[in-house]
């Protein structure tokens, strides 16, 4: 029986596959042990392909929660920044001062504070205004999100109490008033992710806050404004009844908690945006400095901020992709010239308007062809199958990488 190669020279063998000498030989320790040397170019491959890397999103979800949600296109360069210096005085600054400023003018709140992400959010208001104490929630308003984290687990991990109120499909205004003298908020959860239809019953924001509590309204998906000034023509029918941050606020609400990459269109980023005494009880809380994000997110929440304010939707990729005319991607798709150009429908996805489709158009391919084009290069395309045929939705392609696009599916032809 030949004598197996040593490490380093399998290794070495295997230094185009492009990763660090270190992980070559992992790989290639790896299939010796195995007895199998040869399988050590696939496993470095494997390796190198589970690095994040740039990919072509063609499923038609907007906000694919596998894919990074909201597209971000953010350059940083090699410099400090005054993440923490207030450069008039000179003095120490707070980094909540800018992003969170900037936020609560775009969405009409008193004031915003930025944390990592929309769970993180929940958790903080609720541990700071309502740890040791009731917190009144309609039992059609207990989800689940992604990944299994649940509101009354959430909750939990607050300290504060949970205090169900209503049935699975029917809360009224009495419900809540009947235990607002036992708690010390009253939470209200968007329905972002599902639907209960039927004979059913919710009660409005404006009602929930005329009760008496304060009022911290999970929204989740992060649509600032239903009007959408940012937008030239206002907003699109598909969000016709999705509630926003500003009409929120304006129905009393005492704080709102939404995502950064959903509707919003930035980073991966929980906001909570709302009164001034309430928002500031939440930075003063120890938990807020094990939360807060660093400057990367909040430099990228400025810019998508700023772009809000100057009614400039066409900066953020997530609107430019959503509200492209149907008539644009079927030109597009008439240029790639491979498949069969189809009409679709794409989503928004990443856990935001459940059952609403936007008309979009595609490219059909015969069979399942998706391991193929996961395997493109330079940018594998991630694809979905509808019907024995792989589709390519356009409407999520960015238009520079219809190019790449057609070279995978040329790729994958017999």
């Amino acid at each position: 029986m030949p004598h197996p190669p040593s490490v380093d020279s399998l290794a070495r063998s295997i230094a185009d596959v492009g990763l660090p000498h270190p992980l070559l030989v992992d790989a290639a320790r790896t299939a010796i042990a195995a007895g199998d040397p040869e399988r050590a170019r696939a496993i470095a491959e494997n390796t190198r392909a589970a690095l994040l890397q740039p990919v072509i999103n063609a499923t038609g979800v907007l906000l694919h929660t596998n894919l990074g949600r909201a597209p971000l296109e953010v350059h940083q360069s090699a410099d400090y920044a005054n993440i923490e210096l207030d450069l008039t005085t000179g003095k120490r600054g707070s980094r909540r001062e800018r992003a969170g400023a900037l936020l609560a003018r775009a969405c009409g709140a008193e004031a915003a504070l930025v944390v990592n992400n929309g769970a993180a959010a929940m958790l903080l208001a609720l541990a700071a205004l309502a740890r040791d104490q009731g917190v009144a929630v309609s039992r059609g308003e207990l989800v689940e999100i992604g990944g299994g984290f649940r509101v009354p687990e959430v909750m939990t991990e607050s300290g504060a109490r949970l205090v169900e109120v209503g049935t699975t499909n029917r809360t009224r205004r009495d419900d809540y008033a009947r235990v607002a003298g036992e708690v010390a908020m009253l939470l209200k959860v968007h329905q972002s992710n599902y639907r209960i239809t039927g004979f059913t019953e919710e009660t409005s924001v404006a009602d929930v806050a005329s009760i008496g509590p304060p009022v911290l309204v999970d929204l989740g998906s992060g649509l600032l404004d239903s009007s959408c000034p940012w937008l030239p023509g206002g907003p699109p029918p598909w969000l016709r009844n999705e509630p926003a941050v500003r009409q929120t606020l304006a129905a009393g609400a005492t704080l709102v908690a939404f995502s950064g990459d959903k509707l919003l269109g930035g980073p991966q980023a929980g906001i909570l945006a709302g009164r001034l005494d309430a928002v500031d009880a939440c930075a003063r809380h120890p938990l807020y400095r094990a939360l807060r994000p660093g400057t990367l997110v909040l430099g990228a929440l400025e810019q998508v901020a700023l772009a809000y304010l100057e009614r400039d939707g066409w900066r953020i990729p997530f609107w430019r992709m959503a509200t492209m005319p149907s008539s644009d991607i079927r030109r597009r798709a008439e240029a790639i010239g491979a498949g069969k150009v189809v009409d679709c429908a794409s989503v928004t996805g990443g856990g935001t308007l459940p059952g609403i489709e936007i008309p979009s158009v595609g490219i059909a391919l015969d069979g399942d062809v998706t391991a193929a084009l996961r395997a493109a290069t330079p940018k594998p395309v991630i694809a979905r199958v509808e019907e024995h045929h792989t589709l390519l939705d356009l409407r999520t392609v960015h238009p520079d990488d219809d190019e790449l696009a057609r070279a995978a599916v040329a790729a994958t032809a017999p």
